[in-house]
């Protein structure tokens, strides 16, 4: 009896150490972009169905390493690219590089091209959002799907707290000092992940550390000015990204942090009735639900790819 029990200890602490050292195996990579230096995260096998992973402010994409990490790569290609200004990518001034969220697009659209992927799955958070969008309607043949992560395609889903990130739109040059002393600082980046969390106990404050130290870095305010400045085209877009979605009506799965302080619950009730058939899953976390649900999250990623590429 002593032998059989001592035989099972042992099997389970081999399958244990098996699990722990069983990650995927995740490359880092930089390509040249239209004069740019891209760097990308990949995981999984070059054959498989790609999932691009298309980060959020003020992140990279290094938000996405538990996923590129997971069991996803078993089955499937995952590319994370940093965009320009951000991570490890190049970060051009904006005397040399125009910081809209079109030219981002265009950018990744010219790196999708240069990797040679031609479809994929897009999985979008908040910056994420707007470019992927914009990628969708020029390209809707490479989109096989569209997997959203509090990302906001409708006016409702802005909190109150935008309102006066709607004045610093209307008159920039009365509110640019007041936006680059908040939205900067590290007292709203760390709002940023902690949000409205019942638990902020639960979430690594190198999260923010380490984000904040990037916003630090020489020429970034300027950078993260102008291009939230931008953002407004993104608002003003909102409509016709709806349009687009009622008439392809793409395969669509959103997940959503209910305690975002930035973007509420309506910004993902609104893909539901655009997309009726759209799966929508509220997560018991904030703005980066990776930070807080990543086994959800990936769970729930991992179950709309499989029924997606493997019926």
């Amino acid at each position: 009896m002593r032998y059989k029990i001592l035989i099972t200890l042992i099997l389970v602490i081999l399958m244990t150490s098996t699990n722990a050292f069983s990650q995927a195996v995740v490359e880092y990579h930089t390509v040249k972009v239209d004069n740019l230096d891209i760097f990308y995260r990949e995981s999984g096998p070059k054959d498989g169905p790609i999932l691009l992973l298309l980060h959020g402010v003020p992140t990279s994409s290094r938000m996405y390493q538990p996923m590129l990490e997971s069991t996803l790569a078993k089955k499937y290609h995952l590319i994370a690219p940093d965009f320009p200004g951000f991570g490890y990518s190049s970060w051009p001034t904006p005397k040399d590089f125009r910081y809209t969220f079109d030219h981002l697009a265009q950018v990744m659209e010219d790196f999708a091209a240069v990797l040679k992927l031609d479809r994929y799955t897009l999985f979008l958070h908040d910056y994420g959002g707007p470019i992927g969008m914009r990628m969708a309607i020029a390209h809707p043949g490479n989109v096989d799907a569209i997997i959203i992560q509090n990302a906001v395609s409708h006016d409702e889903g802005l909190a109150p707290a935008w309102a006066a990130r709607r004045a610093f739109w209307q008159d920039r040059e009365s509110h640019e000092a007041e936006f680059r002393k908040t939205f900067l600082s590290l007292e709203t980046t760390r709002k940023r992940h902690l949000g409205m969390s019942p638990h902020p106990e639960r979430i690594d404050p190198d999260t923010w550390t380490d984000e904040f130290y990037f916003l630090s870095q020489p020429g970034q305010a300027d950078i993260q000015t102008d291009l939230f400045f931008d953002y407004q085209t993104n608002v003003r877009s909102y409509s016709s990204w709806q349009k687009w979605l009622r008439e392809h009506h793409p395969k669509m799965l959103v997940m959503w942090g209910k305690y975002d302080a930035s973007f509420t619950l309506a910004g993902a009730e609104g893909y539901k009735k655009d997309v009726p058939e759209a799966e929508l899953h509220i997560l018991d976390a904030g703005h980066f639900a990776l930070d807080e649900q990543p086994s959800q999250v990936i769970h729930l990623t991992e179950d709309f790819m499989d029924r997606l590429y493997h019926k």
